[in-house]
C-alpha cells in the first residue's frame, strides 16, 4: 500500500509539474492577457461605434480595430508617435502592466528547474532530498506567479477607476485565455509542490523503516578473544574477569622469575692478620 501511494504521488507530481510548466510557458509567450475595446455611443440610434480594440500580452500589443487594425508592436514601443491610442488611460494601462512582467518570467525559470530536479529524483529515488528540493521550487514558482498576477490586476483596476466617466464613450476590458492559463498554472504548480514534499516525507519514512539497527554494525571478534564479549554484551563489567592459568603457564612464569632474580653476593672471608714475632738473636 505504501509503495502504491508513493508511485501515485510520483505520477501525479510529474503530470502536475509538466502541465504547470506548459501552461505558464504558453501564457508568457502569447498576447491574450488583456483585451480592451473603446468606442463612442451614437445618440441617434443608441448604437456603439468601436474606435479601438486590442489584445495585449507581456511582450507586445496587437490592434484588431480602429486606425491601427492588424498591427502588432512591442510593448516597449507602443507609445511611438505613429501609433494612435484613443485615450491616455488606455496608454497608462499598457504601461503599468509591464511592471508585472518579471514575475511570470521568474516563475517560468523556477518551474523549469523544479521539473528537471523532480525527474532526476524520480529516476534516482534513493536521492530522497531531490523530491523536497523540487517541491520547494514548485511552491516558489507558484508564489512568484501569483504576485505577478496580483500586480497585473491591481495596475489595471487603478487606471480603470481613474478613468473619467463620459456618457458618450464606453470602455470595456476583460482578461483573455493567456491570463487564464497563467492562473491555472499557479494551481497546478502549487499542487505539484505539495505532492513532491509529501513524497519526500513518505520516502524518508520508508528509509527509516527498512534501515537496519545500528547494533547490527558492531564488530565481532573471535570467540577465543578475551575482549569479544564487550562488543556483544555491552552491559558486562569491565575489565573482563581473568580466566584460570594453566600449569605450564605457571611453571614458565616461575622459571622466568628465577632467571631474572639476582644471586646474593658471596661472603667475603675475614682478613687474616699475621703476627710477626721478632725473635731476638740469641747470644753466641
Amino acid at each position: 500500500m505504501s509503495s502504491c501511494s508513493s508511485r501515485a504521488l510520483t505520477i501525479l507530481s510529474t503530470v502536475f509539474g509538466a502541465c504547470g510548466l506548459l501552461l505558464v510557458g504558453v501564457a508568457v509567450s502569447t498576447d491574450y492577457w488583456l483585451i480592451m475595446v473603446e468606442g463612442i455611443i451614437l445618440q441617434q440610434n443608441q448604437s456603439m461605434e468601436v474606435k479601438m480594440a486590442l489584445h495585449s500580452g507581456l511582450w507586445r500589443v496587437c490592434f484588431v480595430a480602429g486606425s491601427e487594425n492588424g498591427r502588432c508592436v512591442a510593448s516597449e514601443y507602443f507609445t511611438e508617435p505613429d501609433i494612435e491610442i484613443t485615450t491616455e488611460n488606455t496608454a497608462n494601462i499598457l504601461k503599468m502592466v509591464r511592471t508585472a512582467t518579471p514575475f511570470p518570467m521568474v516563475s517560468l525559470l523556477f518551474v523549469f528547474t523544479a521539473f528537471v530536479i523532480s525527474n532526476i529524483g524520480h529516476i534516482r529515488p534513493q536521492r530522497t532530498i531531490l523530491a523536497f528540493v523540487s517541491g520547494i521550487f514548485f511552491i516558489l514558482s507558484g508564489l512568484s506567479l501569483v504576485v505577478g498576477l496580483v500586480l497585473y490586476i491591481s495596475s489595471i483596476n487603478d487606471e480603470v477607476m481613474n478613468r473619467p466617466r463620459e456618457p458618450e464613450q464606453f470602455f470595456n476590458y476583460y482578461y483573455g485565455w493567456s491570463f487564464a492559463f497563467a492562473a491555472s498554472s499557479f494551481l497546478l504548480k502549487e499542487g505539484a509542490g505539495v505532492m513532491s514534499v509529501y513524497l519526500f516525507m513518505k520516502r524518508y519514512a520508508e528509509e527509516e523503516m527498512y534501515r537496519p539497527h545500528p547494533a547490527l554494525y558492531r564488530p565481532r571478534l573471535s570467540e577465543s578473544s578475551d575482549y569479544s564479549g564487550q562488543y556483544l554484551h555491552p552491559e558486562s563489567s569491565w575489565p573482563p574477569p581473568k580466566r584460570g592459568r594453566s600449569t605450564s603457564e605457571a611453571s614458565s612464569d616461575i622459571s622466568i622469575q628465577l632467571n631474572q632474580t639476582p644471586l646474593p653476593p658471596s661472603p667475603v672471608p675475614p682478613p687474616h692478620y699475621h703476627t710477626h714475632m721478632h725473635m731476638s738473636a740469641s747470644p753466641c
